[in-house]
């Protein structure tokens, strides 16, 4: 039998679903620790719930996901506001170096995904789901890049690049703390020696609530405002994207049209840019996309590809780790903030920004504060390695996808 949900309760559904993520997160202390989000653990419960309703022959989803598409183009548009050229400058080398150092790491993740689906005999398509689309890109990319894969021939290709991303989620936390911890001690560096006390939490909390306080309706209108004009922009630079004759995500003239508007505002002051909200709205939009996208997972797909999918992940962990290990270390000074900065590499790498700070917190509460890396890599990984994933990807994805 099957159950049909036009795209406004398809839409219900997912919040529903997010909602019940985010109750087990809150019970299961282990979800939090590596950051896995509420609307990942909901819809990969509803997608467990889905398969056995699927094996057992009681009921069949279908599902119009029409608003899904919305949502990840909303999502995708917030990042382009990030992708401030001004702010670039101002981070300094350091920042630029660590950029490139994440961009080449993206770029051997693809190689190394795309070598060995070709071992494999499988599509290469499937190779790049389980390297920077879910490791670098998380759930968000995974989720949009999948379904252009598996329309280009790749089956599977999105059950594979969000198994891929909660991999890496859990991964890139596991194994950043013990190669940052094994860098300090072996190569015997100097550190603080300082925790981080309750005042700098208290100081942060407060400056967070000052934040939150500044927020009024007007400031969220001119926000949907700006989101929905790049939205609009978007589709014209699409279209011209499109007479190239390569393939791109849907979202790539929206991400454009936003940095554009952004680098405008930046350079000239004529008018703001609601940048907290927009960040707010953008994380509304991404979780409901996820929950969605998520929510139509077809593990059973997963069957045919399970050692293969374990061999490829397997490697892109040894990737990061080693990478991180001696190259970001190397390259970003060998002293102890180089050190915290290698941990998060792993954890963006993998996973999430969020992975990154917590994989960078957990160092200098046990060997003191490292304020070059916590300036650095949330920069790198928060706002421009998005832009220039998605990029990477696209490349590959025409080069090896036809």
């Amino acid at each position: 039998m099957a159950f049909k949900l036009d795209m406004v309760q398809a839409a219900a559904l997912a919040v529903v679903v997010l909602f019940i993520g985010q109750q087990i997160k809150n019970k299961l202390g282990f979800l939090d620790k590596y950051c896995i989000p509420a609307p990942v653990i909901g819809g990969l419960l509803f997608a467990v719930i889905t398969l056995i309703l699927k094996v057992s022959n009681v009921l069949v989803f279908d599902m119009d996901i029409t608003l899904q598409k919305l949502f990840m183009t909303a999502f995708f548009t917030t990042i382009g506001f990030t992708a401030s050229l001004k702010l670039l400058k101002k981070g300094g080398t350091g920042v630029f170096i660590f950029l490139g150092i994440s961009v080449v790491l993206v770029i051997l993740q693809d190689i190394t995904g795309i070598t060995l689906a070709k071992v494999f005999g499988l599509n290469p398509l499937i190779g790049l789901s389980t390297a920077s689309v879910p490791m670098v890109g998380g759930h968000g990319t995974a989720g949009a890049f999948g379904p252009i894969f598996e329309k280009a021939g790749a089956a599977g290709a999105t059950t594979v690049a969000m198994a891929s991303a909660t991999f890496g989620l859990i991964m890139g936390s596991i194994i950043g703390g013990p190669i940052g911890k094994r860098l300090i001690e072996k190569k015997n560096l100097s550190y603080p020696m300082k925790t981080i006390n309750s005042d700098v939490a208290n100081e942060a909390a407060a400056t967070k609530e000052e934040t939150r306080k500044q927020l009024n309706p007007e400031n969220f209108m001119g926000a949907v405002s700006q989101i929905l004009l790049a939205m609009g922009l978007g589709t014209v630079i699409s279209m011209l994207l499109e007479k190239t004759g390569m393939t791109f995500p849907v979202y790539i003239g929206a991400m454009f049209a936003a940095a554009i508007i952004r680098n405008i505002s930046d350079s000239t002051s004529s008018f703001k840019i609601n940048l907290e909200e927009i960040d707010i709205l953008g994380g509304i939009s991404l979780s409901i996309f996820l929950s969605m996208a998520l929510m139509g997972l077809k593990l059973w797909q997963l069957a045919d590809l399970a050692l293969p999918l374990i061999v490829m992940l397997l490697a892109q962990a040894l990737l990061v780790g080693l990478f991180a290990y001696f190259v970001t270390f190397n390259l970003m000074g060998r002293d102890y903030d180089a050190a915290v900065m290698a941990s998060g590499n792993c954890g963006f790498g993998m996973g999430a920004t969020p992975n990154a700070m917590a994989n960078m917190e957990a160092l200098t509460i046990k060997y003191g504060i490292a304020p070059k890396a916590f300036f650095i890599v949330p920069l790198v990984g928060s706002l421009f390695i998005d832009f220039c994933n998605a990029g990477i990807i696209t490349t590959f994805m025409n080069v090896f996808g036809k």
